[in-house]
């Protein structure tokens, strides 16, 4: 089962390093309808695992100088507290026996899933401003960006969904005069400090399967170093709407 779960990490990585989606969106739910974790220690896991992966990704981005700091501040100033919230419902849920934190996972999980997809097929058509990676001058919308990522951050520590594919559908709504490039770069940091307060509660309730995690960070370091790399040369319109449907059909499934 290793080789399979690296192939997986690879994949999975090279689709957060290109795109700063398809981490938890596609992770998650493949551990569960594969049967390598339940539904608590699957997210619990990738959350671990995403933390680590983002590292990697998030100092490519910020060397390249396609992060925007104050947008990042913006979102964690409602995503932290959104995720000690989401936190402490799931621990309060599985004091009451695991059966009730599973099936709350696996019906938000299929939720976000579905709007995660719609949200994407949505930027197909809406796009992204800035195409030649010059940065203008910016309104920044706080209220609404913090917002926007304690609502993220609050589903983030239920079903490890959201942290990259929500966040960065709506910046490009909020911030359409910034490069694409530049809103994954920001989506990537700010996702490394959302998705590590996440793991360490997760960490502390005992739901990370070790053996499994390593396994996928065998693939998925090097994936998201290539993918991070190409976000100049790949056409992401391309890769939206194949991703949107794999996304929606994963969703319909947990549902």
């Amino acid at each position: 089962m290793d080789f399979k779960v690296s192939l997986l990490g690879l994949v999975v990585g090279f689709l957060v390093g290109l795109t700063g989606t398809g981490g938890g969106a596609l992770l998650t739910p493949l551990l569960i309808l594969l049967g390598w974790a339940p539904p608590v220690v699957a997210v619990g896991t990738d959350l671990v695992w995403g933390a680590i992966t983002r590292a990697t990704g998030a100092f490519i981005h910020w060397r390249q100088g396609t992060v925007d700091f104050t947008i990042v501040k913006l979102l964690a100033l409602g995503s932290i507290p959104g995720a000690v919230a989401g936190l402490a419902l799931l621990a309060h849920l599985r004091s009451s026996g695991s059966e009730n934190s599973d099936r709350l996972v696996l019906r938000m999980l299929g939720v976000a899933l579905v709007g995660v997809a719609l949200s994407m097929f949505v930027r197909c058509f809406w796009g992204a401003g800035g195409s030649n990676g010059q940065v203008e001058k910016l309104r920044y919308r706080p209220w609404l960006t913090a917002v926007i990522g304690a609502i993220v951050g609050f589903l983030v520590s239920l079903t490890s969904v959201g942290s990259g594919s929500l966040i960065i559908a709506c910046l490009v709504v909020l911030y359409r005069e910034t490069p694409l490039r530049r809103i994954v770069g920001s989506d990537i940091v700010h996702a490394l400090v959302l998705v590590g307060v996440a793991a360490v509660g997760h960490i502390g309730m005992g739901s990370i399967n070790r053996p499994l995690l390593g396994a996928l960070l065998v693939g998925s370091v090097p994936g998201v170093v290539l993918g991070s790399r190409m976000t100049a040369l790949v056409p992401e319109k391309a890769l939206r709407p194949l991703l949107g449907t794999t996304l929606l059909l994963l969703g319909y499934k947990l549902l």
